[in-house]
């Protein structure tokens, strides 16, 4: 289930391309969590200099697999994280769905507080029919971004939201590392 657009409403009006500039095209970025500095700035700077709109994607998760978390955050050595999974169980589905919507928000302002063009939209549980929606129905969109914390399971398995995407859709995928200079 998708949740509409986040509102350009705070973003500055858009100007007119110059005459003979090249039109703005679309990177959409899929995330799982909030854009932190980093991650936007890592985002700014693979197109620095082009006219770029980005259209960001948040998964509200109301299906996760507590085994698959519990098994990266001990991978990481994350114990205490760990056992804060076992503690929260299931997510409420209302819950995910607002952690989805807080996150987007938080997203979109961060790429917008670096001189982005930024909006995104909201996905159910498995964010790759928004994504080839996206990429689909937007002619000038030409890559996705994909922002993660590392996942062991799913990196290992290659079941990861970047290794579906390339198998399926086309478009060159960077899988970014959330909070770091890392490529997943």
């Amino acid at each position: 289930m998708s949740h509409p657009a986040v509102p350009p409403a705070d973003q500055p009006e858009e100007l007119s391309p110059r005459e003979g500039a090249v039109a703005p095209w679309t990177v959409v970025v899929l995330t799982e969590e909030a854009l932190g500095e980093i991650d936007a700035g890592n985002i700014a700077a693979l197109h620095e200099g082009e006219d770029v709109r980005h259209v960001v994607v948040v998964p509200a998760d109301t299906e996760r697999n507590l085994l698959a978390d519990v098994l990266d955050h001990l991978s990481l050595g994350e114990l205490r994280a760990a056992l804060e999974e076992v503690r929260a169980g299931r997510p409420d589905p209302q819950r995910a769905r607002a952690d989805a919507e807080e996150a987007l928000a938080r997203s979109v302002a961060e790429l917008r507080s670096l001189g982005l063009t930024a909006e995104g939209r909201t996905s159910g549980d498995d964010p790759m029919p928004v994504v080839r929606e996206l990429l689909l129905e937007d002619g000038d969109a030409r890559e996705l971004v994909v922002v993660t914390r590392p996942h062991a399971v799913e990196d290992t398995f290659h079941t990861d939201w970047a290794s579906r995407a390339r198998d399926t859709l086309g478009v060159p995928v960077l899988h970014l590392y959330a909070g770091t200079m890392r490529l997943g």
